[in-house]
């Protein structure tokens, strides 16, 4: 659905899906996500900071290098809802269009910005609409159903590749702990039963289903997946604990010019 609540469209008219356009290996997606401690160059992760909304006028400055380069490359920006209450939001999107930079949007709405809920921060609970005063689409994908996600995806990267400019992605999820962990946590303020219905509609669980229904993968062979991660998690919780603590003569490493 689009922000209009009809069928996926953009200000140019109805594309047809191209499920295949982001399996090309001859082009990169360089991601820049709201997760401050991400990053990993070698893959195309840019990394980020710590600043509600910060990520995405980097977003902008990559796409631009990647416009300039000239080698297909796209750019894709990750935030939460709670960013498209900031400038940043607006000043990217608008930059973006403006210059029709090979970038993707994407609005990770899992509606709450820490304990906000979104129809208390927007007059409109749809981050999507926002992409028509900006000239570009704006999609609302489910962002508990895997292969919608990849599906409005495709579209946006392959337009993006085809020199038509940005595209805004909503994807409609929920996050079901803390806006962040701690030792004690706070008391839960959310409907118990808002919480269960978005449990139910768990990703996860839906593309397992999908994939045992289609006989692509049995139920031994989605165990085994279960147990790799699980041992993946378990090591890397180990390095870190035995890893140790910066030093802190490295504070201020690479904060300011000499």
């Amino acid at each position: 659905m689009n922000h209009e609540g009809t069928k996926k469209t953009n200000h140019e008219g109805p594309k047809a899906r191209r499920r295949n356009k982001m399996s090309s290996s001859c082009f990169r997606v360089f991601v820049v996500d709201w997760a401050s401690w991400l990053r990993g160059f070698a893959v195309g992760m840019l990394g980020a900071n710590g600043i509600v909304g910060g990520g995405l006028p980097i977003a902008c400055g990559a796409a631009l290098a990647a416009q300039l380069e000239g080698k297909g490359d796209v750019t894709v920006c990750f935030f939460g809802d709670g960013a498209a209450a900031e400038g940043e939001f607006h000043e990217a999107l608008n930059i973006a269009s403006l210059w029709k930079l090979p970038i993707v949007f994407v609005c990770e709405n899992n509606q709450y910005a820490a304990n906000n809920a979104v129809a208390v921060q927007h007059p409109r609970v749809d981050i999507a609409a926002h992409a028509g005063a900006y000239r570009m689409p704006g999609v609302i994908a489910d962002g508990n159903d895997v292969l919608d996600v990849y599906a409005t995806t495709g579209d946006a990267v392959a337009r993006a590749r085809g020199g038509d400019g940005p595209s805004l992605l909503e994807c409609k999820t929920y996050r079901w702990h803390f806006h962040a962990m701690r030792a004690t946590p706070p008391p839960e303020t959310r409907p118990p039963d808002e919480i269960a219905s978005w449990k139910a509609r768990d990703p996860i669980a839906r593309f397992e289903q999908h994939v045992l229904d289609l006989g692509v993968l049995s139920a031994a062979e989605i165990d085994a997946i279960h147990g790799r991660v699980t041992t993946d998690l378990d090591e890397a919780v180990a390095f870190a604990e035995a890893s140790p603590f910066p030093d802190p003569k490295d504070l201020l490493v690479d904060m300011f010019a000499e």
